[in-house]
């Protein structure tokens, strides 16, 4: 797929699993965020939209599972702030 990131499938996997469906309360570099994930097209899309709790920062990513693995597009941020997300969700979730 043309214009996406590829990322490695067992880390992004793992991440974005990590976050549960709807929406969760986790910390980002030491804030407060609400991220909400939407998983659609019988699994084969998920959506996170993360809003930092307290002001009007606000982001957003798809990721798309496709038999060449998993594919992030991020939407107004970097590619690593949404993997950086993730992995803080993961580590605040996991405690």
């Amino acid at each position: 797929m043309e214009g996406m990131n590829a990322e490695p499938d067992h880390e992004l996997d793992a991440l974005i699993r990590a976050i549960p469906e709807g929406w969760t309360r986790v910390r980002m570099a030491g804030q407060d965020w609400g991220v909400t994930r939407t998983t659609r097209a019988g699994g084969k899309v998920m959506s996170l939209d993360a809003d930092r709790l307290g002001d009007s920062e606000h982001f957003g990513a798809n990721v798309w599972i496709t038999s060449e693995g998993y594919f992030l597009r991020p939407c107004e941020v970097p590619a690593e702030k949404v993997m950086q997300l993730l992995r803080d969700a993961a580590e605040t979730l996991e405690g």
